[in-house]
């Protein structure tokens, strides 16, 4: 039939059996889909275009172009689609110049063109493939180009596939079987709610026990007595009640609360009080008896041997009162001269009433220079001084009084005497936690000093026994 392809008509040859040396890529494109591939590459012969030859490559989405062939597609992409055009173009004027077949050529040209869109959109597809390969590849180039040095040794050892690490059990799981390892093995609820009770009461009582021993010490000291003078007038003509500031300065050095402790009665008050010196003995810590006046020979029932050492009566009932509530207290008491011959008459003892008329062999005790007259003493065997002052057994220390000890009073025990002439220089009572005299004056000695006994540990001892026993 006329005009049909495939008759060997020159229309035929014009429109459906297109020369091999103006074959369009278009064809070639669409061939290499077939087994036909490696004959149409050898038909074209070694002067094929640069469309024939990229489409003789696959296809296919998983090949990977080398990074510097990349501009190379490129060019080779669009010389295709330049070659494919030039093809179209001839193909309509062979198909104008061939009326009868050109149905049939208006057919093949839409066909042809549709495979040359085709191409075209596979060509650019590649080269935008071939693109993002070179970016990833070069992106990898730069990740490989790091030292292995700066990763963590994590990612350098090789991954342990084979031991088996389950997941932990939630605390909550029923299949948690074991308690916890801070738990014992036999504890119940109530058990541990026990401990839970018995640590909080513990706690309650450390922080109570911790106020209470860590509170600041009170001291009480004893007044001197200023009693008024027949007709005089103003101070003088009332009673005063005072405290030495070296004594109280001395207690305080410790970081020490010193309060000087009032008398206490109901004859010629004008503002009466329930206040007694048992409460005192119940608020304070210790008591310290300080110097002054002379003990009165009535207050250890002998009669004055000269009329200028009648001594102060009233003080001595005060102050006989005020230790023995301390005493009963349990709390420690400390006295200095005058308190040391208290301490003694106390416990029933007597005092030389003056030591140069009553011992005319003793040695001088009191002079015009005062404090800075001083004397040797010693520690006889047992006595606590001897471990209050390790390697002491002699000291020197200062003498301002002119009366001393004569008869030891009961359960008291000798800790000092004067090293020349034996005079008692300190008494302690052995049924209590500490109460002791001493003849010197301690608060007159320089703390680290060479020429008179540091008496600190005196102090000390004192102050330790106060905080052991204030409840």
């Amino acid at each position: 039939m006329p005009g049909t392809p495939g008759t060997g008509s020159p229309a035929a040859d014009s429109a459906g059996s297109i020369p091999a040396s103006h074959t369009p890529a278009v064809l070639l494109a669409s061939s290499s889909k077939s087994s036909d591939i490696p004959a149409a590459a050898a038909q074209s012969g070694p002067k094929a275009t640069a469309a024939e030859q990229v489409s003789t490559v696959p296809a296919s989405s998983s090949t990977v172009e080398p990074v510097d062939t990349a501009k190379a597609q490129r060019d080779n992409a669009a010389e295709a689609r330049a070659s494919a055009a030039k093809a179209t173009s001839q193909q309509e004027s062979a198909a104008r110049e061939t009326a009868p077949s050109a149905s049939v050529a208006n057919k093949t040209l839409d066909a042809k063109a549709s495979l040359a869109a085709e191409v075209e959109n596979a060509t650019e597809a590649q080269a935008a493939e071939a693109e993002a390969t070179s970016a990833t590849e070069s992106a990898t180039e730069s990740v490989a180009a790091k030292p292995a040095a700066s990763l963590p040794p994590e990612f350098t050892t090789a991954p342990d596939f084979v031991t088996f690490r389950p997941p932990p059990i939630p605390s909550d799981s029923p299949d948690m079987k074991a308690p916890p390892a801070y738990l014992r093995h036999s504890d119940s609820a109530w058990s541990v709610f026990g401990r839970v009770i018995k640590a909080r009461v513990r706690q309650i009582f450390d922080r109570a026990g911790q106020r209470i021993t860590q509170r600041t010490l009170r001291i009480g000291v004893s007044a001197r007595i200023f009693h008024p003078e027949p007709g005089a007038k103003g101070l003088r003509g009332k009673t005063l009640q005072y405290l030495e500031e070296s004594i109280a300065h001395w207690v305080m050095s410790r970081d020490v609360l010193v309060f000087m402790i009032p008398t206490v009665g109901h004859q010629g008050m004008l503002h009466p009080s329930n206040i007694r010196l048992r409460d005192y003995a119940k608020q304070l810590d210790g008591l310290l008896l300080q110097g002054g006046a002379d003990v009165s020979p009535q207050s250890y029932t002998e009669a004055a041997t000269r009329h200028e050492w009648p001594g102060d009566r009233v003080r001595d009932m005060y102050e006989l009162e005020l230790l023995h509530e301390f005493i009963e207290a349990g709390k420690p008491v400390l006295g200095v001269c005058r308190g040391c011959q208290l301490i003694n008459v106390a416990f029933g003892g007597t005092l030389y009433q003056d030591i140069a008329t009553d011992v005319p062999t003793a040695g001088e005790h009191v002079n015009d220079q005062y404090d800075q007259h001083c004397h040797p003493i010693r520690f006889p065997d047992g006595s606590m001084l001897v471990n209050m002052f390790p390697g002491h057994r002699e000291a020197l220390v200062n003498s301002i009084h002119h009366q001393a000890v004569k008869t030891i009073g009961r359960d008291l025990d000798i800790e000092a005497v004067s090293a020349p002439d034996g005079i008692i220089e300190a008494v302690r009572y052995r049924r209590a936690p500490f109460v002791m005299g001493v003849q010197w004056h301690p608060e007159f000695h320089r703390a680290g000093g060479d020429e008179l006994l540091d008496c600190t540990p005196l102090l000390d001892t004192f102050l330790r026994v106060a905080r052991e026993t204030r409840f």
